[in-house]
């Protein structure tokens, strides 16, 4: 089993209330193990809300506080594995390593268990974190990608983490005349501009073309604006996908179903009707984004939240295009 070690908090970022960057140094006169792009580590801290299984309105298991006698919430370790959104090249030469963290909520609309204790940390009082002294996980280049030419990149919220320790691994790679000769395309939305993780280094990689990358990021809620922006694409990141394979959008699909099926549509319609409609970046056309997505030549990998790479899955499947995810 892999030995524990207590490494601290360097620098910490918010990009919004719910939306952290955090880097952690290892343990005093140690060192983290090598590691690959995409992979994982497990983080733990001891003085968190605990949450048990209970049962929901209509008896589906839903995750509620663990309450003492006095009603508060029971405090305790919780151990919980992050993608790496460092490079391995940033790790070897600053010695960090960089996690891009949302803050969880459990079905009470409360903060979730480790997300929110890692969201109180401070450099300079509290920025002690237990790891793992084990880096793990197959979702890297070489296991999910290797005989791939075309690589679309999906991530939702921060499911950006892995692709950005890759696209930042391969644009030094190809600044020391490693150039990968793959075509990488990378889908990337969130709720605001502001939570974009990484944006202006992505742009600033897409503009080097050091190697051949394309850079879509788009915001699912937009603000006016976001929508005044023709540098930002504006939707989901399935939708997104869906309207570049010239595809319904995901709520089209469930409200022809509703309706083929003769039940109640009422649901389906709203969802509709709130729906964000996708847009492109003005910079980049379907076309040229069809043309990196030849079924024949392509993978799509994703991360994120669970309903959208299950979306993903289908569009993949619908389009005959070789499908990878990452799973825990």
């Amino acid at each position: 089993m892999a030995e524990k070690k207590v490494g601290r908090v360097t620098y910490r970022y918010n990009f919004s209330e719910i939306l952290e960057l955090f880097r952690l140094a290892p343990e005093t006169g140690g060192r983290f193990p090598d590691y690959k792009a995409g992979q994982y580590v497990a983080l733990s801290r001891d003085n968190c809300k605990l949450t048990k299984k209970s049962a929901g309105p209509n008896g589906e298991t839903i995750y509620v506080y663990d309450l003492d006698e006095s009603g508060n919430p029971k405090r305790g370790p919780v151990t919980h594995s992050y993608s790496i959104s460092s490079a391995p090249f940033e790790t070897q030469d600053g010695g960090y390593l960089e996690f891009y963290v949302v803050l969880e909520m459990i079905e009470t609309g409360t903060p979730g268990r480790l997300s929110e204790s890692l969201f109180k940390l401070d450099p300079e009082t509290d920025n002690r974190i237990t790891y793992m002294n084990k880096i793990a996980g197959d979702f890297t280049l070489d296991k999910r990608a290797a005989a791939d030419r075309n690589v679309v990149m999906v991530g939702t919220g921060t499911g950006l983490a892995p692709f950005a320790s890759m696209i930042k691994q391969v644009n030094f790679e190809a600044g020391r005349s490693s150039r990968s000769d793959k075509l990488f395309t990378l889908i990337h939305a969130n709720r605001t501009r502001e939570e974009l993780g990484y944006h202006e280094e992505l742009l600033a990689i897409e503009a080097s073309k050091k190697f051949d990358f394309v850079y879509l990021p788009s915001v699912s809620r937009p603000t006016p604006q976001v929508l005044a922006d023709p540098s930002l694409g504006k939707g989901r990141a399935n939708n997104i996908l869906r309207h570049i394979l010239g595809m319904q959008l995901k709520e089209e699909e469930e409200l022809r179903r509703a309706v083929e099926a003769g039940g109640d549509s009422a649901k389906a319609k709203a969802a509709l009707e709130k729906t964000v409609k996708p847009v492109l970046p003005r910079h980049l056309s379907r076309e040229l984004l069809l043309k990196r997505m030849d079924p024949t030549q392509t993978v799509i990998i994703t991360c994120g939240n669970p309903d959208g790479m299950a979306d993903i899955a289908q569009i993949a499947d619908a389009n005959r295009i070789r499908f990878e995810k990452e799973d825990w």
